[in-house]
Parts: C-alpha cells; sequence; structure tokens
C-alpha cells in the first residue's frame, strides 16, 4: 500500500461513558463541531442522521442544506461508520468509522478514516495524498473538540 493510501487514525479519551460519548457525537455535532471545519462556518447546525441511510449534513440559518456524508452502520454506543465528502462531491466519498471503546477513566474515541486507494484511483494520487492529509489535520481539530466538548 502507498503510504498516501494509508488509513488516518486518530484518537482521544473522554472522561465519560461511551454512551454519552455516542451521543454526543450523533445528537449534539453542532454544539462541538470547529465553526471553520465546515461549509458555512459559523452558525451552521450540524445534523447526524444516527441511522443506517441517514445523512449527515449542515443547515445554514437559511435553511440551505450541505451534504457531508451517509451513514453505513451503527452500533449504539459503540460504532458509526459513514462514507464522507465534506466540502467534496459525493462521487469522492471516502469511508469514516468511529468507535467508543470503555476504558478505565471513560471511553477511547477513535476515527478510522480509509478510501484513500480508491479516490486515488478515481482522481489521482496527489489528489488523494492532499485529501488524506487535509483530512489529518481536520480530524486531529475536530477530536481535540469533542473532547473538550466531553468535559477534559
Amino acid at each position: 500500500m502507498d503510504p498516501h493510501e494509508a488509513p488516518v487514525e486518530v484518537e482521544v479519551e473522554v472522561g465519560c461513558s461511551p454512551d454519552h460519548a455516542w451521543r454526543l457525537w450523533t445528537e449534539r455535532m453542532d454544539v462541538w463541531w470547529p465553526p471553520g471545519k465546515s461549509v458555512a462556518g459559523g452558525d451552521a447546525e450540524v445534523v447526524v442522521e444516527a441511522r443506517p441511510g441517514g445523512r449527515i449534513y449542515e443547515r445554514t440559518p437559511d435553511g440551505v442544506e450541505h451534504d457531508w456524508g451517509r451513514v453505513v452502520a451503527t452500533d449504539p454506543p459503540h460504532r458509526i461508520a459513514f462514507t464522507w465528502h465534506l466540502m467534496f462531491d459525493a462521487a469522492d466519498a471516502t469511508d469514516v468509522e468511529v468507535t467508543f471503546t470503555p476504558i478505565a477513566d471513560g471511553t477511547r474515541v477513535r476515527v478510522v478514516h480509509t478510501g484513500w486507494d480508491r479516490l486515488a484511483r478515481e482522481r489521482g494520487t496527489d489528489v488523494a495524498a492532499q485529501r488524506r492529509d487535509r483530512n489529518r489535520a481536520g480530524w486531529t481539530a475536530v477530536t481535540a473538540a469533542f473532547r473538550a466538548a466531553a468535559g477534559d
């Protein structure tokens, strides 16, 4: 595997139960999602329809919706998997899995983002590498914001 196609893996530990972490991720994303990591920024509402086939999207105060992806699998409060194309066409979607694992002091939240090999085949290695690097930085910022919202 080309190193630019390896999964992006980011994890944080939070001092709450997996159930609380799951609900914060799926029901209250607009509370903690960094405004600079969305299409509209600022006051957009972020919605996760946490069921297979459900949408992940943002809605601006004017009611304009921007799709970010589709939920492909859930196992509350342990796992949610979805396609991801924030700021890109759905045809270029990659795959994200977020797991919530109990640990002694709370929950380990792990984001694994894959699909770079597919994107490289369809759009080229340079495009896949740029988006992979961009998403690594993005998930690092997003999980830090999540950790702060979870009370750590």
